[in-house]
């Protein structure tokens, strides 16, 4: 497990969270450490402001890289290759591996992801290695001064039925993040969105309404596959909501192939979720034995400098 137990000392009434303090933690940072519970005594839990008697136990997280390095290095920030399947960040104290393994042994715990990729989208993602770096590359993502671009596999022929094709002059608010793409073309999914309000079904799973949240997303067609009926298409957000991508390709009756959560009952979203289904019947239902989208390309600016940055994964049919 990557959540272990450790002896941080024995101690005869020191609060909680001086321990933590002592240890090299912020004030902050002890506070926090505390609230999650992660100091032991006697098996119980300690509060940030309990006396403490007795052998204390630390809950940390202890990496266990797997060799993953990334593709780009500079001194503040590095690329990775994510692979489906695995973590940004650790998700409780079950998790057994996440990205944070190979970042944390690479350059500590201050260092973190800047932005959210899926657990099941494979590709690109930026990670910020102290925390001024962290702050400012999150100022720039808020700030829309990046641009993604993503490769997905759905099912179907995508002609952009019923949708316009992009023109950047219809998009002037957009003008920041698309200076960064070469030549954006394809049609565009302009559709509002927001989390489900039917609290029976799966919480993170999102819905199209009028009064969400604005999300836009450009698609092309880059090959269709008539022997399968599947479209590799390439996508390019102008906006970032939760499953922007997953969602308006669904609600465009062209869903991304094993995507585990639109398209789906709620008995099956929980088993792929939980991990009991196995995966031929995954593929039966859902085309695909993963998530078939993949971060391909990565534009920001950092320092007044453009960094432009590809996948080197393979991401392809024989995944499928």
């Amino acid at each position: 497990m990557a959540y272990k137990k450790f002896k941080v000392g024995s101690f005869r009434g020191e609060k909680a969270y001086t321990i933590f303090l002592n240890l090299g933690y912020s004030m902050k940072e002890a506070q926090k450490l505390c609230d999650k519970g992660r100091l032991l005594v006697n098996d119980a839990i300690c509060g940030k402001n309990d006396p403490v008697f007795g052998d204390a136990y630390f809950i940390d997280y202890e990496c266990e890289p797997k060799g993953l390095k990334p593709i780009f290095e500079c001194d503040e920030f590095g690329v990775f290759d994510k692979p489906s399947g695995v973590l940004s960040h650790p998700n409780g104290r079950n998790c057994e591996y996440s990205l944070c393994d190979e970042i944390w042994s690479l350059w500590g715990k201050k260092a973190c992801v800047a932005h959210r990729l899926d657990k099941e989208t494979s590709g690109v993602i930026v990670v910020a290695k102290n925390v001024d770096s962290a702050l400012n590359l999150k100022k720039s993502f808020e700030n829309r001064a990046v641009a993604k671009t993503y490769l997905a596999f759905v099912s179907g022929k995508f002609d952009g039925n019923g949708l316009n094709k992009f023109c950047i002059n219809d998009f002037k608010d957009f003008k920041d993040k698309l200076e960064f793409f070469d030549d954006i073309q394809g049609f565009v999914i302009d559709k509002n969105m927001d989390i489900t309000k039917d609290y029976d079904d799966i919480k993170i799973r999102m819905e199209i309404c009028p009064e969400g949240k604005r999300a836009v997303t450009v698609v092309k067609l880059i090959k269709y596959y008539p022997k399968f009926d599947i479209s590799l298409v390439e996508c390019y957000p102008l906006t970032g909501r939760q499953h922007q991508i997953r969602l308006h390709l669904f609600h465009m009756k062209h869903r991304i192939l094993g995507d585990p959560i639109y398209g789906l009952d709620k008995f099956s979203v929980e088993q792929i979720l939980d991990g009991v289904m196995n995966e031929r019947d995954r593929v039966k239902k859902t085309g695909a034995s993963r998530l078939m989208l993949h971060a391909e390309k990565i534009v920001f600016k950092f320092d007044n400098q453009i960094y432009n940055i590809k996948s080197q994964m393979r991401f392809d049919m024989d995944q499928i």
